[in-house]
């Protein structure tokens, strides 16, 4: 931000000029004139501090009395009062230079959100007409063809009708390896095209992208403040207050009672005033959780505000649901068990007789069989609802189903897997069976084994039978799974779990019968991949598709709170000390000038580690 970084150099060069002027006071005036001492030390203190003194009498015409700038005001023209000169030069110095790394660290904060501003793209290569021309996103429309060149980002969602290549989606997903792409994959906007040309069918207009959606969320994101937030600014509200006339007390009160030592008492209720400034606390909350939405967010995960953050930080028990979330979303054949024939014969009646299905199973089965589907040889086709299909192949009987359709044979029983299963006949002779599922994701199981390590409870929720909602929880290590569950009966599930858990529930999906579930939740989580519907709905989005990104999000959060509690408690522990030492006389001006302005410091270094941390 150029206009900040032009008020730093003018910070830098008022605190120089200042140093320069107090240290030449100090070391070369030989006068005792007080009225010369006067002028000589208010030279640099303007220099300094006619900002925050003009600020101060601003507000108070305003009618805001009880800011940091009034605090600093009353103090530093209080020191100048009972002769404190280089106190009250030094006091203001500090606070300047507290001010300026505090701008820093909240653009260095901020750097990290607005860093997604430059995924956009400025142009597109449209072709119409057969002809290339260079437009603005915003001009494409649905539907169009557009020509992305190597080094260039993708300007608009689209699936792929040309070319191979390489895309890094590393800016949007936070994942570090390029994903290799060709024709009739889908690519989002905002990924850099790495290798050779590649031209895209349009699917989104650029208002509904990818990258305008991030773009929307993080704007959200710095809009959303936290209850801790909330409390610090609430606090600060009723504590400058107090802080000034107990500062006045302190003044008045002991010296009426012991009848002696007015400027002593006075001095020390300046340095009341100054270490009692809630700066540290007011500044490196928010900023803390504006550091853990920026570091989510170079990691591909979007938290649309602190409340989010909090919560997460909270949560006790994640809920997931099962496809597209901890599975893959897509059935593949994971096992071929013969009875009576070889593999080879059972899979060719199978993937025959399926071919003439749509269901996403027999697409696994057809798709897995490795030869040429010939439908001249097969004929009376049935598809029976919800028991399978029924056909002539070879002139042979053959049905593919499961159990209501097709009879096994007593001793079969045993050999039968687990999960989703294709039975077959072929002239009402059992011949074997196709064992379907859903593969899990990677790193599902390190996912859930991380949550538990944590003491975080985990529960799948999915439309599923029980066998195949039995046989993907026990293998990833779910506590507690839920199946042949509606849409209606999840958002039931996570009502439960959120009115009987003492902490924070976080539901975690990515369809649009997620959606409801998802604003059910103390916390939604919706993959960037997901439906448009759970996007909307989930309080965090992650941009990737990979479970281990949920498990980021959430040690994110817990290092974020981690950070607000120990700003919060460092920074009033530090200040309570100094405050009772001040009072009793034993700590004096500098002491309280390193417990405002140095604790403030230290609290907004502290406050951006997570910009830093690497995992």
């Amino acid at each position: 931000m150029p206009h900040l970084e032009k008020e730093h150099r003018i910070t830098i060069a008022r605190s120089i000029s200042s140093v320069i002027i107090l240290a030449s006071v100090l070391l070369f005036n030989k006068t005792d004139n007080v009225l010369i001492d006067l002028l000589l030390y208010a030279i640099p203190y303007l220099i300094i501090g006619y900002d925050v003194i003009f600020k101060a009498f601003r507000n108070i015409i305003k009618g805001e009395i009880f800011d940091e700038c009034f605090l600093m005001t009353l103090a530093t023209v209080g020191a100048f009062a009972i002769g404190e000169y280089p106190e009250a030069v030094a006091v203001m110095l500090f606070y300047q230079i507290g001010e300026m790394l505090q701008d820093i660290a909240i653009d260095k904060s901020k750097e990290s959100i607005e860093s997604l501003l430059e995924l956009k793209p400025e142009t597109a290569r449209v072709i119409r007409n057969g002809i290339e021309t260079e437009i603005a996103p915003e001009d494409v429309g649905i539907g169009e063809t557009v020509l992305v060149l190597p080094g260039e980002r993708i300007p608009l969602d689209g699936v792929i009708i040309e070319g191979t290549g390489t895309v890094n989606t590393s800016d949007l997903t936070g994942e570090s390896l390029p994903r290799d792409v060709s024709a009739g994959d889908t690519v989002m906007n905002g990924c850099i095209n790495l290798v050779s040309a590649i031209k895209l069918h349009v699917t989104a207009l650029y208002s509904d992208s990818t990258v305008a959606r991030i773009i929307e969320l993080a704007e959200e994101a710095t809009e959303r403040k936290a209850a801790a937030e909330g409390f610090i600014r609430r606090f600060a509200k009723y504590y400058t207050p107090i802080v000034v006339v107990s500062a006045l007390l302190l003044a008045i009160v002991p010296p009426l009672i012991l009848q002696s030592g007015l400027t002593e008492w006075i001095e020390r209720a300046l340095i009341f005033l100054v270490v009692s400034c809630p700066c540290a606390l007011v500044i490196s909350v928010p900023l803390s959780f504006f550091s853990g939405i920026g570091a989510a967010a170079r990691r591909g995960i979007l938290v649309k505000g602190a409340i989010a953050l909090e919560d997460l930080a909270k949560a006790d028990r994640f809920i997931f649901d099962k496809t597209g979330t901890l599975t893959e979303g897509f059935f593949s054949v994971k096992s071929i068990v013969p009875y009576g024939i070889n593999e080879h014969e059972l899979i060719e009646a199978a993937a025959h007789i399926e071919s003439y299905s749509n269901h996403p199973i027999a697409k696994s089965i057809v798709s897995y069989y490795n030869g040429a589907i010939d439908k001249s040889r097969v004929v009376e086709v049935n598809e029976l609802a919800g028991m399978g299909l029924s056909g002539v192949f070879d002139g042979k009987k053959v049905l593919a189903g499961n159990k209501k359709l097709v009879s096994l044979p007593d001793d079969a029983g045993s050999i039968v897997s687990d999960g989703t299963v294709v039975h077959i006949s072929i002239d009402g002779r059992y011949v074997g069976h196709i064992a379907i599922a859903d593969s899990i994701k990677d790193g599902a199981h390190e996912a859930i084994a991380s949550l538990k390590s944590d003491g975080v409870g985990t529960v799948m929720l999915t439309g599923d039978n029980e066998a195949t909602a039995t046989s993907v929880s026990s293998v990833l290590g779910i506590d507690e799974a839920c199946s042949s569950l509606l849409p209606s009966d999840k958002v039931e599930r996570v009502k439960h779990y959120v009115s009987s858990s003492n902490g924070k529930v976080a539901f975690v999906g990515d369809g649009i019968n997620d959606a409801p579930a998802l604003a059910t939740a103390s916390v939604g989580i919706a993959f960037g991949r997901g439906s448009d519907a759970a996007i909307d709905s989930a309080d965090i989005v992650v941009m990737s598709s990979s479970p281990a990104k949920i498990v980021e999000a959430f040690k994110i959060a817990r290092e974020t709170m981690k950070i607000v509690k120990q700003n919060v408690a460092f920074s009033l522990i530090v200040k309570l000390v100094i405050l009772i030492t001040g009072a009793l006389g034993i700590s004096g001006m500098w002491l309280a000038v390193f417990a405002d302005v140095g604790v403030t410091i230290i609290a907004v270094l502290s406050a951006t580690r997570m910009l830093y941390i690497k995992k």
